[in-house]
């Protein structure tokens, strides 16, 4: 049989076993255009169905990019740099340009500073080990950012083929998806969700007589929330539009829950306003220090949630780490979830995150 190519999400159709990428039923191949039964559920009914594909799998997709001359477009979780960076992207794509995207801008405060958070970006990646060409801040759902973006890979890919890469749930098919409707008109070319894995190979979209646009396989980061979240949970945690800062007056000794998946303690410092940037329906929770333990052990899952039931046992236990912040406005930054800023002056904090989920701490943006 001739090779078909699932349009939605890349993988090669194939009709005999339901649980691997690619099936569908042999009806589906007398349509124009084919998808696989995971991208028709997927594109109809919003379900998601998990395939045999391991995360060494998905990174030994990505490491053929290194064989090639092109330029490479990374996509970044504005919310989730850490979560959403592939750090070993370098040694997977050999010495081909870099550009960054950091998508979701439209969902941040408009008090935002464009500029610091470029820089931020920049400056994380370097850290990181991976020198990008350009920064470009993007709204892959809004097409925020588009005409910069485009501008900046025609400069950068001279002619040559474009992978967009990415790790999953960064956005990445619905960035293509509005590239390929700026340019041609096509809605929805690509099958876009809310959940992680959606596109399973290489997405090949013709640029010119020459070269290339592929969309890639999301690369599996467990550093990622997202990844211990049942897909219920996973919408809780998404911002779907701007987030509205939540101001909380705390003295020393008390607590904020972040549902049950992450944890504030202000040890010290004297009373202070913290800024809190979280999905706008994500319940944030005050209590003091010392029943904030029993606080979690009796009403995890319950009040502080998510995580929901199915979450619970996927979750990591939370870790703690205690911090001293001593310079200037500082955002204490949860991967995944959003950030605190903690004013001027001196406090001693304690942060809690499930373990693998490494929070990091950067200068304010706003």
């Amino acid at each position: 049989m001739e090779e078909i190519i699932c349009q939605g999400c890349g993988a090669y159709i194939q009709t005999e076993k339901e649980e691997k990428p690619g099936f569908a039923p042999k009806s589906a191949l007398e349509k124009d255009v084919v998808i696989c039964k995971r991208c028709f559920r997927l594109k109809h009914y919003n379900e998601v169905q998990d395939v045999s594909l391991t995360d060494d799998d998905f990174l030994k997709m990505i490491s053929e990019i290194r064989n090639t001359d092109a330029l490479i477009v990374q996509v970044v979780d504005i919310f989730d740099f850490n979560g959403s960076f592939i750090s070993s992207l370098q040694r997977l794509t050999g010495n081909n340009p870099i550009l960054l995207a950091g998508n979701k801008v439209d969902l941040l405060p408009k008090s935002t500073n464009k500029n610091k958070l470029k820089q931020w970006l920049q400056h994380s990646a370097k850290e990181e080990g991976l020198p990008v060409k350009d920064v470009l801040l993007i709204s892959a759902e809004k097409g925020i950012g588009f005409d910069g973006l485009e501008a900046a890979i025609e400069t950068y890919r001279e002619g040559k083929d474009v992978y967009i890469v990415g790790s999953t749930n960064v956005g990445k098919s619905t960035l293509i998806n509005k590239l390929i409707n700026r340019s041609s008109g096509i809605s929805d070319a690509i099958t876009t969700s809310y959940f992680p894995g959606t596109t399973l190979g290489f997405i090949d979209i013709p640029l010119d007589d020459d070269s290339s646009l592929y969309d890639t396989p999301g690369v599996i980061n467990r550093k990622q929330m997202a990844h211990y979240l049942s897909d219920e949970d996973v919408k809780a945690i998404t911002p779907g539009k701007e987030i509205k800062p939540r101001v909380f007056q705390l003295n020393e000794q008390q607590t904020l829950y972040f549902g049950g998946l992450a944890r504030f303690d202000f040890n010290k410092g004297g009373r202070k306003s913290f800024v809190c940037y979280f999905a706008n329906q994500l319940n944030i929770h005050r209590t003091k220090l010392d029943n904030a333990d029993n606080l979690y052990q009796r009403h995890v899952g319950e009040l502080l949630s998510p995580p929901g039931e199915e979450s619970i046992d996927l979750l990591p236990p939370l870790e703690k780490k205690t911090m001293k912040i001593t310079e200037g406005k500082t955002d204490v930054v949860f991967p995944g979830l959003g950030w605190i800023t903690i004013p001027e002056g001196e406090v001693t904090v304690t942060v809690y995150s499930p373990k693998g989920v490494t929070i990091s701490v950067r200068p304010s943006l706003i």
